[in-house]
């Protein structure tokens, strides 16, 4: 049959009318061409392949519109199997090829093409069998996509048999359970059931047998370390070919974090629910979608009365402008932090609130809303105002209390009392009756007003006088009336029966004794104002609190007022008595100088001398007491003048060097001159002071050390011992007036010396200090600012 055909031109002439029939009815693709690659013959199957039919001696190598390579690449005439086979010669392997129907279709195609050669062997043609492979491409695009799902997928993707064998383990379920495949496959698939769930197994292969699906069963399983994971389980049966059903396939889900999430959910719903705070949520329009029991608390509404309403009906009127910037915040997806503002309440009062908004945004990202917490801090307000006020008290107590304690003037201290009682009280006014007792014994009355002119209480009697101020300025209570119109005396005081004409109309009043330390009442605190019940126990505190100051400052005022006199005596007497001594020491000194001249003997030489030093020494106490007193009355006059403090202290070290027999003068006093201004008599006596006091307090000591230094704008002057030294204790007390120290007994002087020396260098914008150890001397140093020079020819820019 086969030496027939390659004989022949045509299936005609070469085939039986029983092959012709054969090939015409052929469910498989046939069809030839000649040598030159037209088409002479082709079947129904190969037509209906193709999706037309070729005009037989035309179309050539193929019947199908167009024709591509395996990969899609436009495939041309000349290389189509058919024609390769023609031009070798020889019959080709099995070649897939792509074509396209006329309707836009594609087909898939395996060609197996074979060359025709006439009775002479010279090749006459060729003819191609064509086998459609279409569907089963699809079956394997389709196996392996979902091959790669099933791989890919995060579920644990699982099939078994119906005994529960494991045939068929993703990388889902080995992540989700632990076990790799090599290690599931082939075990029953309860290793992953807990014990007292498998009697779930039984129950799904009973429904897998009966061919019925299991659908989002939530369960627990065990992973390969045995810990429990909640899952969510849908498991189909799977049939063979015949459609018997051969197993299961099972997709587990962990659902951990959903559960997470729900119980998270839950959670935050239940703390929602539960807060005291508002919390609610509203749409980019301010429509509210969501309210709390927190919500209805503080703003009164219910959950009905709200929901679906614009929550401007919250917010006052002259506050609406906030919303419009929180929803604009919102919109641009920024959050607003503890803003506190005013909202309010569904009987129209007010709240203080701090509210957190924040963007609500969908799954894409896309903000859709506002979640807004609010905090009725109304509490915190009140405490925050209280806070304020009680520190504003505190400040004033601290500051009035300070101010009446540093001043000892009398009409100084009941002026701000007056003044800061009757503001720390809110009094339209106050005022402050000062009793006191003259020389002769009168009783009368000084006054300080705040608030009031003093023309409107001068009509007043004596208020110890009268029935309304008996309690408080006799009997040293405190009086506080809400309305004074219904207190039982008022009315009834001569000779004034209600107010005087002019006076404030008062209805609060509140009166507070000023009481001594020997507990006399020295004077009334007495406010007033035109409405009922303004004081209160607070202020009735503060005003006794700073009363009690006042008392004790008008104590030290009256006791400073003694004092001072006393202190006036004291100066006049030691000026007169240090005047009157003056004249009688110079006589004596002027008798003794002239026995001093006189020839006598050695014994009495010896006493005129020490008579001598005894009335200097008694010379300088007494101008020592006569210097104090001038500094304390502030008549110690000083010659201003401009010298060389280098040339002063070279004058003062030669001399002490003849007189002072007992110690060697140190002196460095640099290369640079010390040009100050100054009264040059009392900067030598306060240098002479320090030097007397070196030599007198190291006895044991040979030597004392002097030096001056100029630095920059300043010149210092330091005298140092190597005497007995001072404790911490004696520094402290140093340069006041008549201070001795204790193991100085024996060492001859009032105390005076360095408490006039400090006094003339602090006139001279000096500073005076001592450094000093116990047992090793000390050393005593003053500061002085230089002279400025002028500078000449100098420009003003």
């Amino acid at each position: 049959m086969g030496n027939d055909i390659n004989r022949r031109s045509t299936p005609s002439d070469t085939l039986g009318v029983g092959f012709q029939q054969m090939f015409d009815e052929s469910p498989i693709a046939f069809y030839t061409c000649d040598a030159e690659g037209h088409i002479f013959y082709f079947n129904k199957a190969a037509s209906n392949l193709w999706g037309r039919s070729p005009v037989i001696g035309k179309d050539k190598w193929c019947g199908s519109w167009k024709k591509f390579y395996a990969d899609g690449t436009p495939m041309p005439l000349e290389e189509s199997p058919m024609a390769n086979a023609v031009k070798t010669g020889q019959a080709e392997e099995k070649t897939e090829i792509r074509i396209q129907r006329p309707d836009g279709s594609f087909r898939s195609l395996l060609a197996f093409p074979r060359p025709l050669f006439d009775s002479d062997g010279k090749l006459c043609g060729a003819n191609n069998t064509l086998v459609d492979i279409t569907e089963q491409q699809r079956d394997q695009v389709k196996k392996a996509t979902l091959s790669a799902i099933v791989e890919s997928s995060d579920d644990a993707i699982i099939s078994k048999d119906l005994n529960g064998v494991i045939t068929s383990w993703n990388a889902g379920a080995q992540r989700i359970f632990g076990y790799s495949e090599e290690e599931a496959i082939g075990q029953h698939i309860t290793m992953l059931i807990p014990k007292d769930r498998l009697s779930e197994e039984d129950e799904i292969i009973s429904n897998i047998r009966q061919g019925n699906r299991v659908d989002h069963i939530e369960t627990v399983r065990v992973d390969k370390n045995g810990r429990q994971i909640p899952i969510s389980v849908t498991v189909s049966p799977l049939k063979d070919a015949s459609g018997r059903i051969v197993g299961a396939s099972k997709v587990a889900r962990d659902i951990s974090d959903r559960i997470r999430a729900d119980e998270k959910h839950a959670r935050l719903s239940a703390i929602v629910e539960s807060s005291g705070d508002a919390i609610i949520s509203k749409n980019l329009e301010g429509i509210i979608s969501s309210w709390n029991k927190g919500a209805e608390k503080i703003f009164g509404y219910t959950e009905d009365e709200v929901i679906g309403k614009s929550i401007t009906i919250l917010i006052p009127k002259e506050r609406l402008d906030e919303e419009t910037v929180i929803l604009s915040k919102i919109r641009n997806g920024l959050a607003l932090d503890h803003f506190e503002t005013i909202r309010r309440h569904k009987s129209g009062r007010e709240i203080p609130i701090s509210i957190t908004v924040s963007p609500i945004m969908d799954s894409k990202g896309q903000v859709i809303g506002a979640s807004k917490v609010a905090r009725d801090i109304s509490f915190q307000v009140q405490a925050n105002e209280a806070r304020e006020k009680y520190t504003r008290n505190l400040e004033m107590l601290n500051t009035v209390g300070k101010s009446i304690s540093e001043n000892l003037d009398v009409q100084g201290i009941l002026q701000r009392v007056t003044d800061a009682t009757t503001k720390l009280s809110g009094a339209a006014f106050g005022a402050f009756f000062y009793n006191n007792v003259d020389r002769e014994g009168n009783s009368f009355q000084l006054f300080t007003l705040s608030g009031a002119p003093r023309e409107i209480f001068e009509q007043f009697a004596m208020p110890r006088h009268t029935e309304m101020f008996l309690p408080t300025f006799v009997e040293k209570k405190v009086v506080r009336v809400d309305d004074i119109r219904k207190h039982s005396s008022h009315g009834k005081n001569a000779p004034f029966f209600g107010m005087p004409k002019g006076h404030f109309p008062v209805v609060s009043y509140l009166a507070v004794p000023v009481i001594s330390k020997s507990g006399g009442v020295i004077g009334g605190l007495l406010y007033g104002h035109p409405e009922p019940g303004v004081f209160t126990a607070e202020h009735e505190l503060l005003v006794v609190n700073i009363a009690a100051q006042a008392a004790v400052s008008l104590d030290n005022s009256r006791l400073f007022e003694q004092v001072k006199s006393l202190s006036e005596k004291k100066d006049e007497f030691i000026a007169l008595a240090s005047h009157e001594l003056k004249t009688p020491l110079t006589t004596i000194k002027g008798y003794l100088q002239v026995l001093a001249k006189k020839s006598q003997d050695d014994l009495s030489e010896l006493f005129l001398k020490k008579s001598l030093n005894q009335v200097d020494k008694l010379n300088t106490l007494v101008e020592d007491l006569l210097n104090m007193s001038r500094i304390e009355s502030g008549r110690l006059n000083f010659n201003i003048e401009v010298f060389d403090l280098k040339v002063m202290l070279g004058e003062i070290i030669e001399t002490f060097t003849w007189s002072a027999q007992s110690h060697k003068i140190v002196s460095d006093l640099g290369n640079s001159e010390a040009i100050i201004e100054g009264d040059s008599q009392r900067i030598e006596q306060a240098i002479l002071n320090l030097m007397t006091n070196a030599i007198k307090y190291s006895p044991k000591a040979e030597e004392v050390y002097i030096n001056l230094e100029v630095i920059d704008d300043e010149v210092t002057v330091r005298v140092r011992d190597e005497g007995i030294g001072l404790t911490n204790e004696q520094k402290e007390q140093l340069f006041t007036r008549f201070y001795r120290a204790e193991d100085t007994k024996g060492i001859s002087g009032l105390g005076l010396g360095l408490y006039l020396t400090k006094q003339i260098i602090d006139r001279h914008n000096g500073i005076i200090k001592v450094n000093s150890e116990y047992g090793r001397g000390s050393e005593f140093y003053f500061s002085l600012p230089l002279k400025k020079k002028k500078i000449k020819n100098a420009k003003v820019v």
